[in-house]
């Protein structure tokens, strides 16, 4: 019975046999034993790793040279002296020219006021006063008195007359107001003043309106 029964058990197939032997085929490989092929393993995994942190580490500075530091900065103190001094002039000439320039448009109001005393004087003779009633005189007097105050007055603040008679015609500070041929005088020579000019300092305030004497 005992031999029936080992006769009749299962016996290991082929097919048991290659399915072990696929199965130990496709497990993971084992951890290499021997240690420089660990350290090898090691390594290759981690070099990525150590390139990331050469790139991230700071890159050492060349050391500066003290003397071409000093150089620098007593450039900079240098430019930073001339900007002053530019600076200072340009406030100091923007004063003066305030103080001297800044009543032009007052100056050149005035003139008006100049002009007038002067045609008021000018209608009536110095002949033709004698003869003129006392209050009239006073009167005359007044207004001779005012324009030499005027005058006075634009002396101090360097405010002149250009009178230009006689002389030779300048576009800078004269107006033409006619040619005249035919007076003897060479061209261009000013041969009337019709409004006298005036000038402040070396600018001009108004040109003169003058008669000019034209070739012949």
């Amino acid at each position: 019975m005992v031999d029936e029964m080992k006769s009749h058990s299962p016996q290991e197939s082929p097919e048991n046999t290659d399915a072990e032997t696929l199965a130990d085929d496709t497990a993971a490989p084992e951890t290499p034993t021997d240690p420089a092929d660990a350290a090898k393993a090691h390594d290759t995994a981690s070099a990525p790793e150590a390139q990331l942190a050469s790139d991230d580490a700071p890159q050492e500075q060349a050391p500066i040279d003290p003397a071409d530091q000093m150089a620098e900065l007593n450039d900079k103190l240098l430019r930073a002296l001339a900007e002053l001094e530019n600076t200072r002039r340009r406030a100091e000439r923007d004063r003066i020219d305030a103080q001297q320039y800044g009543m032009m448009r007052f100056g050149r109001d005035m003139l008006s006021v100049a002009d007038n005393l002067g045609r008021a004087l000018a209608a009536l003779p110095e002949e033709s006063r004698a003869d003129l009633p006392e209050n009239v005189a006073a009167l005359i007097e007044g207004v001779a008195a005012t324009e030499r105050d005027l005058l006075a007055t634009f002396e101090r603040h360097q405010i002149s007359p250009i009178t230009p008679l006689g002389e030779k015609f300048d576009p800078n500070f004269h107006e033409a107001m006619f040619e005249a041929p035919g007076t003897g005088q060479a061209a261009g020579t000013i041969i009337e003043v019709i409004e006298a000019g005036y000038r402040i300092g070396d600018r001009l305030l108004r040109p003169a309106r003058v008669g000019v004497a034209k070739a012949d």
